[in-house]
């Protein structure tokens, strides 16, 4: 089925990667009729920003899992979108919620949820899960399949 989209900015374009995500462009694309509501999920196992008071890396494996409403998120944004983290300076909470939120702006959805899977610095590992919206009922959403941290034990 070929999808009538809108200008997208990313995909099929030679475009330089945003520098920050306040400059990042979200697409979305209309999502095709279902008759039933369904689960979109984007897993992002290389995730990286900055520490928020040493300027040192930091990574983590990001799980987000959507219900769509009336969009899609083209997923070349998204990369960008994330990628454009990198010299961003924050803490892991703001980073994972802050996505969270932006992406419910952009997308409407019924359901979203993140889950930032923080690999450990100073030997702490953090998690952090944010929600929106109701899981509709019926709709199977699997588990986000990363397990906690245990080091070499």
């Amino acid at each position: 089925m070929a999808y009538e989209t809108p200008s997208l900015t990313y995909l099929g374009l030679s475009t330089p990667p945003p520098a920050t995500p306040g400059e990042a462009v979200l697409d979305r694309v209309p999502s095709p009729p279902s008759e039933a509501p369904y689960i979109v999920r984007f897993s992002a196992p290389e995730f990286t920003s900055l520490c928020a008071v040493t300027g040192q890396p930091d990574f983590a494996h990001l799980v987000i899992d959507y219900a769509p409403g009336s969009w899609l998120l083209e997923s070349k944004s998204l990369k960008f979108f994330l990628a454009s983290f990198r010299n961003h300076s924050a803490f892991h909470e703001e980073c994972t919620i802050g996505i969270g939120k932006r992406l419910v702006m952009v997308l409407e959805p019924i359901f979203l949820r993140i889950g930032g899977y923080w690999y450990p610095r100073g030997g702490i590992p953090i998690d952090v899960f944010w929600s929106f919206g109701k899981l509709p009922e019926g709709i199977w959403l699997p588990d986000q399949g990363i397990n906690p941290y245990r080091g070499r034990g």
